[in-house]
């Protein structure tokens, strides 16, 4: 996401580069640049002009230190003033009630149903007793993705079959939560494909009626400016608390993400980037901010990773490493935890400085780890536990087993031993780290 504001904008700070001091010329040509990169990225005019308004005060108001250049003032001013647009920091959900309902609100196709399944899983996680309900009576599709979705979070779904009043449905959905203990209850609310006055009239009903504790707009961030006249038509209707943006993996130019909260006033609290249950995250404007500017986001990677890998496995894991059995049952396991974190290119995104290195190579998750899990596959227990004993002749057998090259094998194998040796050696160098600061 961002990939083209990042590189226009990257193009603006050039103007700068070589530049003494900052003037009234300079700055003038460098904010021209970025007008354009934001109209670009599909930000409304008045929002690129007042977000550039604010540039240019906070600029020109600077007094530039001797040791900052102000190619690097220009970059710091503008990654500020792009996460104050977006929000600052983080806002949580209000969760409070028994049960506290969430109403979920939006487009039919924007993701409201996909967003309400990963929501559940999300509080989930958190060790929160978690139910849907699917008060989509508009779209009888609808019922049956809610449910689909329930089965593979492991949430229940309250349905009322053949009921045509969504208000009906939530009322006993409410019912139903607060007699079996459930401290969060996720209402899914019908859509159209265009914002109508039905719509609107149907959803400020459903939202008097619930009286929710945390009001959601999920919106396609792909639709640009499309996204943020519907965000202001739903805020008229029910005054919501909080934006989601779907399909940020997908072509978008970022503009809904800029414009947003400048429009309505309202915080975007979550993003959504791919169709796994896991693929949500929460929305970190300085965080993004990073990313735009090419700074990376290793705190938003370092939390993928603790979420993703198991804290008892890893002290398993030292303690074989430790006594050098550390086998391919354990690194499969490893590589399975890695895909729990989500897209790879993605991920490496995340790195200060890899965002340009990955811009243009096609990753394909599944293709990526297919020919490594099916090589281990081919592998007899023995030789999982033991690949010291991996001769030639097993290789080949391992090679023909997989539908893979034996070129594929021993590649593997190295990767392996190579893993096996840079943990090893990160855990001596942790270790002898402590045993230095035991000896002071």
């Amino acid at each position: 996401m961002f990939e083209n504001l990042s590189e226009r904008l990257e193009r603006s700070f050039k103007i700068l580069k070589g530049e003494g001091k900052i003037s009234e010329i300079n700055i003038a040509e460098t904010l021209k640049d970025i007008r354009r990169a934001l109209l670009d990225a599909d930000v409304s005019y008045k929002v690129a002009k007042d977000f550039c308004d604010r540039v240019k005060e906070k600029a020109l108001g600077s007094n530039v230190l001797t040791a900052v250049k102000p190619q690097q003032m220009m970059v710091k001013i503008v990654h500020d003033e792009l996460a104050a647009f977006m929000g600052s920091e983080n806002v949580d959900m209000n969760l409070k009630g028994h049960p506290a309902v969430v109403l979920v609100a939006g487009l039919n196709g924007s993701g409201k149903t996909t967003f309400s399944g990963k929501l559940a899983l999300h509080l989930k996680k958190k060790g929160i007793k978690v139910m849907l309900a699917a008060c989509d009576t508009f779209r009888p599709a609808a019922i049956d993705q809610l449910r689909t979705l329930g089965e593979q979070t492991g949430v229940p779904v309250f349905a009322l079959d053949g009921e045509k009043d969504p208000v009906t449905v939530a009322r006993a959905a409410v019912s139903k939560a607060g007699q079996e203990g459930y401290s969060v209850l996720i209402v899914d609310t019908a859509g159209r494909l265009t914002v109508d006055r039905e719509l609107m009239d149907e959803i400020a009903t459903l939202h008097r009626a619930l009286s929710p504790s945390e009001s959601l707009f999920v919106v396609d961030a792909m639709t640009g400016q499309d996204a943020v006249e519907s965000a202001k038509a739903f805020n008229e209707a029910i005054d919501y608390d909080g934006v989601v943006l779907t399909k940020m993996d997908g072509d978008t130019r970022g503009g809904a993400a800029l414009s947003i909260k400048a429009v309505t006033g309202k915080p975007i609290k979550f993003v959504s980037t791919g169709e796994k249950m896991e693929a949500l995250d929460l929305f970190h404007p300085t965080r993004v901010a990073d990313r735009i500017l090419g700074m990376g986001d290793v705190v938003s990677l370092v939390e993928k990773a603790q979420e993703a890998f198991d804290e008892q496995e890893a002290r398993a894991i030292k303690k074989k490493l430790a006594k050098n059995q550390f086998t391919l049952n354990d690194f499969y396991n490893q590589i399975q935890q890695v895909r729990k974190m989500g897209d790879i290119k993605d991920l490496a995104g995340m790195i200060p400085g890899m965002d340009k290195a990955v811009k243009d190579v096609d990753i394909d998750n599944d293709k990526a780890f297919k020919a490594t899990e099916a090589i281990i596959h081919s592998m007899t227990p023995f030789e999982k536990e033991h690949p010291e004993a991996i001769n030639g002749s097993r290789r080949k057998r391992i090679a023909l087993g997989s539908g893979t090259t034996l070129a594929d094998v021993n590649k593997l194998l190295k990767q392996f031993e190579n893993s096996r040796k840079m943990m090893k050696m990160a855990m001596d160098g942790s270790l002898a780290a402590r045993l230095k600061g035991l000896r002071r």
